[in-house]
């Protein structure tokens, strides 16, 4: 039994939700292939070539697969499905694109999401917004999985040495067509990989006052995160957007800021390993899943934190 890894890369480097699926991978006990395919991707071949646990590495350079486009990213894992008994995804905006497609394809139903492997056709999914664990059961005879790349410790990226095979890659499909891509930039960590994160919400009033956060961010070398509250106020951009319809996170720490907790937020966060919330209101649900909880007026509480940081 092999067991196929699609690779979410920048060419040059793999990003870490990668590590995490490659790990998840290994717990179902066959050879872990990854497949990097993209445009220049010879520094991230050799990057997953050094994984801990890679068997080997198939390396799919060509013009067509350069932006990343479903369509042809999917034509090249169709192209080598068949050998093996499960390709693995993370559940990143790039695993969401790509995965739901090979599924179809190849006419199987594709396991979503998951937090936990029980046995090679087992696997556990939340539901729910996480309040209830679906155990899903496969009888596919390719199994098409998205990861919860939170819910899975990282691969080691040194200690491997896999063979890198070079594959033909797959011509454009013609089907869409890459126009432009607007980044953006920023000197905090990203926001699905940062250690610490601060987050803010509805109670924080404006986009004006979300700057309130950003002398905590600095001082705790966090990335700035917010409910969708915040952001369908227009307070944070989307990308920001941690919970159910955002982002899933799991730093070492995770400061709520004005946030009430509602379910769809706590389902993107309450895996944190250290929560901290400062709310006026005692009553507010973040209490409920928070280690440490402060009670008080964000306007004051926050300097006097960040100044006693």
């Amino acid at each position: 039994m092999a067991i196929l890894v699609v690779a979410e890369h920048d060419n040059a480097h793999l990003r870490a939700a990668t590590l995490n699926t490659i790990a998840a991978a290994q717990r179902l006990g066959g050879d872990v292939h990854v497949l990097v395919a993209g445009a220049g991707v010879g520094g991230a071949a050799q990057a997953a070539a050094q994984v801990a646990g890679v068997a080997k590495v198939l390396s799919a350079d060509g013009a067509s697969l350069a932006d990343g486009l479903a369509e042809n990213v999917a034509a090249q894992v169709l192209a080598l499905a068949q050998g093996y008994s499960h390709i693995l995804f993370p559940a990143t905006a790039y695993g969401k694109n790509v995965a739901p497609r090979v599924a179809a394809k190849l006419d199987v139903a594709q396991i979503s999401d998951i937090i936990g492997i029980d046995s090679a056709d087992t696997f556990e999914r939340p539901i729910y917004a996480g309040n209830a664990i679906a155990t899903v059961q496969s009888a596919d005879a390719v199994k098409v999985i998205t990861v919860r790349t939170t819910a899975f410790d990282a691969a080691a990226a040194t200690g491997g040495s896999a063979a890198v095979e070079n594959l033909a890659a797959v011509g454009d499909g013609g089907k869409s067509s890459f126009v432009g891509r607007e980044v953006a930039k920023s000197d905090r960590p990203e926001l699905t990989a940062a250690k610490a994160v601060v987050s803010g919400g509805r109670g924080m009033g404006s986009a004006e006052n979300f700057k309130l956060l950003e002398p905590l961010a600095d001082k705790l070398g966090a990335a700035m995160g917010a409910s969708r509250a915040a952001v369908d106020a227009g307070y944070a951009p989307n990308d920001w957007q941690v919970g159910q319809t955002g982002k899933i996170v799991a730093p070492q720490l995770y400061v709520a800021v004005g946030i009430s907790g509602a379910i769809q937020h706590l389902a993107g966060m309450k895996d944190s390993k250290v929560i901290v919330a400062i709310n006026k209101d005692a009553e507010a649900p973040i209490f409920g899943v928070a280690d440490y909880g402060l009670v008080a007026d964000l306007f004051t509480a926050v300097p006097e934190l960040t100044k006693a940081l």
